[in-house]
């Protein structure tokens, strides 16, 4: 039978998450899948452990960041299907089956993002669904929240590609994860451009995935995440929002940037965070900006009211968390 998918594993010195992430994936119900590490120059043990076993891989020689690994994985795939699945990971037997089936439904759907349940608090979510907001705030879907309450499919802004399925072709029309990001929002990024170009990201119940967190970065919070999101950040508007959207959400997004610069301040990163941004409005010229298209205009005014949606469903579910209600 022909392969649907090949499972894509990016890996920069997580030699201590190889165990229980490849034997998962030898646990699955549909087999019918090819696997493709790519390793990011590590140091640790890593390359030794994937030559013992065989396990088909590329090695690069030096660390080109999340968006860099992944699109030397997309590159080497033939199937039609690529899942990017982090190393820290362990999915549930019916995980790839699920996450094939969702993308089978429709030619439209770019991207499936699937369950992801916290490892060592197993009752609660980590993410069902990345989502974005007018104040230029991303975030995960139902994170801290009760599995119990993320039981139905339904769209989503963006899949988070720790644990994603994706339709290989769509990345020739819309161009793959953009490598200045290096690391993080890239995968808001490509789910942006992907809506842009007509596309749908959803977000599947019935694909479940165990996920540590944090298991490259080492931490939720630290000098170099904090720069590189907020650096992001600004390539991120600058280059999915045309001129006109910019002016129209300037107000909210500038909100939104002080709000999290108070919150960086109270924990210690705010050099941090404005380093990144400075980086970011420097340096946003040389990124690859979305060209401007009236076929796309239709996609542009649903993407402005699902920004509006995504920022009353962030202040939502932060109540939710810091009220603890529905637990």
């Amino acid at each position: 039978m022909e392969k649907k998918v090949t499972v894509i594993i990016p890996n920069y010195n997580g030699l201590k998450f190889m165990e229980p992430c490849f034997k998962a994936l030898e646990a699955q119900s549909d087999k019918n899948f090819e696997l493709l590490v790519v390793d990011n120059g590590s140091t640790d043990g890593s390359v030794e452990w994937l030559k013992d076993r065989n396990i088909p891989s590329v090695f690069l020689e030096k660390n080109t960041g999340f968006s860099g690994a992944v699109n030397v994985g997309i590159r080497h795939a033939k199937t039609p299907y690529v899942i990017l699945l982090n190393n820290d990971t362990e999915p549930e037997p019916d995980y790839v089956k699920e996450l094939v089936h969702a993308m089978d439904r429709s030619p439209k759907i770019f991207s499936v993002s699937s369950k992801m349940i916290q490892l060592y608090h197993k009752e609660l979510m980590d993410d069902a669904g990345d989502m974005y907001s007018i104040l230029g705030w991303a975030y995960q879907r139902g994170v801290g929240q009760s599995i119990k309450g993320y039981q139905t499919a339904r769209s989503v802004f963006a899949a988070c590609a720790g644990a994603a399925i994706y339709r290989r072709e769509v990345f020739d029309e819309i161009g793959g994860f953009d490598e200045s990001h290096f690391a993080y929002l890239e995968d808001i990024d490509v789910g942006y451009r992907a809506k842009i170009y007509g596309y749908e990201n959803v977000y599947c119940p019935t694909a479940v995935v165990y996920h540590v967190g944090s298991g490259t970065s080492g931490s939720k919070y630290n000098s170099f995440k904090v720069r590189l999101a907020a650096r992001n950040n600004i390539y991120l508007n600058y280059k999915n929002m045309p001129v006109l959207q910019l002016l129209v959400n300037l107000l909210p997004i500038l909100a939104g940037t002080f709000v999290k610069y108070l919150f960086f301040k109270k924990i210690g990163f705010a050099s941090d965070y404005m380093e990144g941004l400075k980086e970011g409005l420097r340096t946003a010229k040389n990124t690859r900006k979305v060209p401007f298209r009236m076929s796309h205009l239709g996609n542009y005014f649903r993407i402005e009211g699902e920004l509006i949606f995504g920022t009353f469903l962030y202040i939502w579910e932060f109540l939710r968390r810091k009220l603890k209600i529905f637990r």
